[in-house]
């Protein structure tokens, strides 16, 4: 992998806790599209913190939309999409230039750990993100996706409606668009924001795994397909995490 064919995108949403820690793991060699629908100073900090090879993008739109947008924003062959809630391992990307690119490649979906609480379930998390790529149902993680992006186009792109497990819906489409998606366990994010994992693990879990079988095997129509089924619930620092109908605004400046 050729690291000056990744663009890593990252929606972002008040994200100010997170977002400088987010920023310290990412070499300053590869560029950032940054997709942004704060109300506090996550789009100050980005441009204070990284004034080279960023983009800042303002949107108002579910979490899929943005995903889309920085995905179309991206001039490179791959897109790594991302969380502000995690760090990258210290040796991610040295890992990510090794990694091998079979012919047929259309992506890769990496690991995800922690670096204090929640060990065990990231565990779990990483074995079921492991099966289901190796049976052929491949669930993809937000947090931590590499998606080619003549791949994500065969696939027709994210559901825009989506407001959550869009990254799995998206990687089952690149899959039957003809393309090989595979598990990298050795691309590894931690996770420092348990935020959501405290009001609920198991609820967590079930939810995920459920909604995802669901979408692999078609039982949830398009038209029903932006019902979160609860789980963007308020957090209890912020308001409703994403919203309907997204608009854009690029920002001035950030780039180099």
């Amino acid at each position: 992998m050729d690291l000056c064919d990744v663009t890593i995108v990252v929606p972002t949403r008040n994200e100010r806790i997170n977002v400088r820690t987010f920023l310290a793991g990412i070499p300053p060699d590869i560029d950032l599209v940054v997709v942004d629908d704060s109300d506090d100073d996550t789009r100050d900090i980005v441009r204070e913190v990284r004034r080279q090879r960023t983009r800042i993008i303002r949107t108002r739109g579910t979490i899929a939309a943005a995903r889309q947008i920085g995905a179309d924003a991206a001039a490179t062959d791959w897109v790594l999409f991302t969380d502000a809630d995690v760090v990258f391992a210290p040796d991610y990307f040295t890992r990510l230039a090794e990694l091998p690119v079979p012919v047929g490649q259309g992506g890769f979906v990496g690991a995800k750990s922690s670096v204090g609480r929640y060990r065990r379930y990231y565990w779990w998390f990483d074995l079921w993100l492991r099966i289901a790529c190796l049976v052929g149902a491949p669930a993809g993680t937000g947090s931590n996706m590499l998606l080619r992006r003549s791949a994500l186009a065969d696939a027709g792109g994210f559901d825009v409606s989506q407001r959550c497990n869009e990254d799995s819906l998206v990687t089952y489409q690149v899959k039957r668009a003809g393309h090989r998606v595979t598990f990298a366990p050795r691309l590894v994010v931690h996770e420092v924001d348990h935020r959501r994992l405290e009001r609920g693990a198991w609820k967590k879990s079930l939810h995920s795994i459920v909604r995802c079988m669901a979408l692999f095997w078609g039982l949830i129509p398009a038209s029903r397909r932006s019902h979160d089924w609860g789980y963007w619930e308020p957090r209890p620092d912020a308001t409703a995490a994403h919203r309907p109908q997204p608009a854009t605004q690029e920002e001035p400046g950030g780039a180099g």
